[in-house]
């Protein structure tokens, strides 16, 4: 990574947005990079639509978290796909989960490229419904490269270290769906 990169991680209270991008923030600035993240929801913790912005720099000092364009959108709900397109433009390259139903007119049309992952569906197929945000970590991370995968394991486990103690095979299991999620974009990019 050579440039400033803007994410957009948008879905409904809940679905471990703001999570993720504390994650991917905590781990870009153990690696040295320039990082900010600020969280963006409603008066609702759950069931409102939650944004959370990050900017990462290997090189340029980061002014604000906030921003106008992303260089990539994560889109995890119906609302989230809807109120993320004000961040498109066409360099811009947009994920969205495919068990969202009805947004296909809604998808941003001006996008460099759009890319439907099944999280969702792989997290209860293959994993567990809790690591979803995990996959989209994954997602985020093999998209954009902001952090390497070596470094993202060890936020996971500077995060969720305790919980790994008390059952080791939730680690396992986090580090499967991280890798999962780099593979269900791999393709796409």
């Amino acid at each position: 990574m050579s440039k400033l990169v803007k994410i957009a991680l948008a879905g409904e209270g809940g679905q471990g947005v703001q999570s993720v991008a504390e994650i991917i923030t905590e781990a870009a600035n153990e690696e040295g990079k320039e990082a900010l993240y600020i969280p963006n929801f409603g008066v609702e913790q759950r069931g409102g639509v939650s944004i959370a912005f990050v900017q990462i720099s290997d090189k340029e000092k980061v002014g604000s978290p906030k921003f106008e364009k992303a260089d990539i959108v994560i889109a995890l709900s119906d609302r989230a796909v809807r109120r993320c397109a004000q961040y498109v433009d066409g360099s811009t390259v947009f994920v969205y989960d495919t068990a969202i139903e009805g947004v296909e007119d809604d998808l941003p049309k001006g996008a460099k490229k759009v890319i439907g992952i099944p999280a969702i569906e792989t997290a209860k197929n293959e994993l567990h419904p809790r690591v979803f945000n995990i996959i989209i970590m994954g997602a985020v991370i093999r998209s954009t490269h902001v952090v390497s995968e070596d470094q993202a394991k060890k936020a996971l486990e500077d995060r969720l270290g305790y919980k790994f103690e008390q059952d080791p095979k939730l680690r396992e299991l986090n580090y499967r769906a991280l890798e999962r999620g780099m593979q269900l974009v791999e393709s796409h990019l």
